[in-house]
Parts: structure tokens; sequence; C-alpha cells
């Protein structure tokens, strides 16, 4: 089978949603490309987008959350003669050559804009085949409510009544998770964890601030160094390269092992009590699939704070603020008998580590298979 990832480059957590399904369905024999929408355009256009995207979250942050929460509280599809619904044609004819010559079995959209593109591209039978779209956050974006799609995978039953409210058939949901690499779907032991770190196997907290260093690290740091508790810490920088020199030469109560970009992102979890984080969709996936505490901070305004308020009003995260700091946070996780525990208790129900398995086999069974008996009915030539 053919399958057709479509997704915008807007931050990386849709690529690497869409990155993950690859893997699961090339592993077990389909074939899959990836389709940027404007890359595929121009990729100057898909640069400049993911680029303003980055420049919007880090530096302009508070009137991006404003402009996102003005088109996420929308709940009916933009109108017909609307700038996006004109542009969004315009892009489907421009994907249209593609999309024929491809000619996938299944496409799946892990962006919201996509889906868009998607819903024109079968009213104009650019293409027949089955559609499936992926929200990529604890939240839903703006777009979802002017797509038509086969079906919707939503991170949890729980945000069912914010997609109906959208308009979407509850029947077309699938709250099965964000899909996440394979290498989260299992737990490794915390002592061969912290042995192929070469760490010490103690209390540990990993702290992420995104692929881009977002946030006040050193800040942040300063602040977990004050807590009386005993742990350690590993920091993961990204980018930042400024940032990972000056923790490096900065004394320290604790252990704090600073890092710029790693591939071991789950042995760290699986080495980790606690993750202190963003509240970005695909790296609390991650986190809720190895079981970990979470502490969240420095949401960006628009879909993370939205993902923020979903996460502690469902109980499997922590948040601070100037009256409640991160040493208070981090004393009654580690210096209180049960808050850990309740936490992990809460996450471990809502963790979904089979999320990319159970797309896998819920397309094997409602596509795949049907398309199988199909091409089997053909008379023989």
């Amino acid at each position: 089978m053919k399958i057709l990832l479509m997704s915008v480059k807007a931050g990386y957590g849709h690529h690497s949603t869409a990155n993950a399904i690859i893997e699961k369905f090339t592993q077990n024999g389909h074939e899959c490309e990836m389709l940027d929408i404007f890359d595929y355009i121009n990729p100057h256009l898909g640069n400049t987008i993911q680029d303003g995207y980055l420049f919007l979250t880090k530096y302009l942050s508070v009137p991006y959350g404003k402009v996102y929460a003005t088109m996420a509280d929308i709940d009916t599809p933009y109108r017909k003669l609307s700038v996006t619904n004109i542009m969004s044609k315009y892009v489907s004819k421009k994907l249209q050559a593609y999309v024929r010559q491809y000619n996938p079995d299944l496409i799946i959209g892990t962006h919201s804009y996509a889906g868009v593109v998607m819903s024109i591209m079968r009213e104009k039978r650019i293409t027949d085949c089955p559609l499936v779209g992926i929200v990529t956050d604890f939240t839903v974006h703006p777009f979802w409510e002017s797509t038509a799609l086969d079906y919707y995978v939503i991170p949890d039953a729980r945000l069912s009544y914010e997609m109906t409210r959208k308009g979407i058939a509850k029947e077309k949901l699938l709250p099965i998770g964000i899909p996440i690499r394979r290498r989260f779907e299992t737990k490794m032991d915390r002592d061969t964890a912290c042995k192929k770190l070469g760490i010490e196997n103690k209390r540990t907290v990993l702290l992420m601030m995104g692929s881009m260093g977002y946030g006040n690290i050193k800040k942040t740091l300063l602040e977990i160094d004050e807590c009386d508790e005993d742990f350690q810490v590993l920091c993961i920088c990204g980018s930042n390269t400024r940032m990972k020199k000056a923790i490096s030469k900065y004394s320290w109560k604790k252990n704090i092992m600073p890092y710029g970009f790693v591939d071991t992102i789950d042995e760290m979890m699986d080495a980790c009590d606690v993750i202190i984080s963003k509240p970005g969709g695909l790296t609390t996936s991650e986190a809720l699939a190895k079981g970990l505490a979470m502490i969240m901070v420095n949401p960006i305004p628009g879909q993370e704070d939205r993902n923020l308020m979903f996460l502690l009003n469902n109980g499997v995260a922590m948040g601070v603020n100037d009256n409640y700091t991160m040493s208070d946070a981090l004393h009654q996780l580690f210096g209180t008998s049960d808050r850990l525990y309740e936490l992990k208790e809460c996450v471990a129900k809502m963790g979904k580590p089979l999320a990319t398995q159970n797309l896998y086999e819920f397309c094997e069974k409602n596509f795949f298979s049907k398309s199988q008996e199909i091409e089997n009915s053909l008379p023989q030539r």
C-alpha cells in the first residue's frame, strides 16, 4: 500500500509525528512518502513559513497567542469567498499533479491546514482514497472545523467534546493518542538507562525547553538549584550553544549536566523521575508514554497554554509561576511521600505508548484489508 503523509513545517512536532507514522508503516512493508505542502510549492516559501513561525513564537509570542485564540475560537467552516478558501484551492491545484502521479491508497495529514487541502482534493476529485487527520496537541487547532476527512486521531477521548463543537462527528474520532516514535513505545529499566548514559543512578530531573532552546534556561536552573532535595539534572539546550557553554562554566550546587542536540531523549526519559518542559504536544505525548511526572514551564501563548490547561486539569502535570516556584514544585514531588506517586498514577492512565501501533492496526483493518479484498475480487487477465 502507498501512504502519503502531508504536513506543514510550522515547528517540528507535525513533521516528527509524520516521521513516526512513516517509521511504523514502512516497518510493516508499506511504501510512504512525506509531502510538505509549502516546501513542494516553493522551498523558499516553506522556509519562510518555518522561520516566521519560530520568530513569532519566540519574539512576538503575545500577539501570536491573541491571533491564535481568535482563530481557534471559530467553530464554523470559513466562507467560500474567504481569502483562506481561495488560497487553499490554489495550493490544492499546485499539488494535484504530484498526488495524481503518486496515487496514494491513504493520505494522512499531521497539520490542520493539510487537512483543509486534503478535503479540497477530495471535493475536486483529485483523490478518492481514505483521508485521516492527526491532531498534534491537546487542543483543537484552527482549520480543523473546515475539513471533511474520514477519521481524526485525537490525543485523548477528553478532547471529543471540543472536536464535536467544531462540527466533527463523534464516530469519526479515534482517541488513540498522538503517534510517537518506536523508541518511546517501551521503557528501559532505570539502571540500564543510567549505565548507557554514563550517569549516577539516583533521582534525576530532565529539563527540556524545545529544540530551539526556548525560555530562560539559566533562570529555571537557578530555581531548580535552590531546592534542598537531592537529585541531578540533565539539561537539554538544543541549538542554544551559548547557553550550554554558560551552564557548563557556572558553579552549581547540584550536578547539572548540559547537552546540545541529542538522539537519546528516550534513554534520558527512562533514567528520570520528572521532566520539566514546555507543554508541546509531541514531547508531552512521549513523556506520558514513558510514565514521567511533568512540570510545565514557559508555554507559547496559543496551542501550548491550552495544552497546559488540559494537562493541569487532568492531573498529569504541575505548573509553576512567580508565586509557586520550581523549587516549591520539586520539593512537593521529592519531599513528600505520595505526590510523585499520585501524579504518575494519572500519567499512567493518560499515556498512550502504543498510539502509532494502534493507528497502524486501525488502517490495516479498515483500509488495507478492504483494498486487498477488492483487488482479489477483480477478474484475472
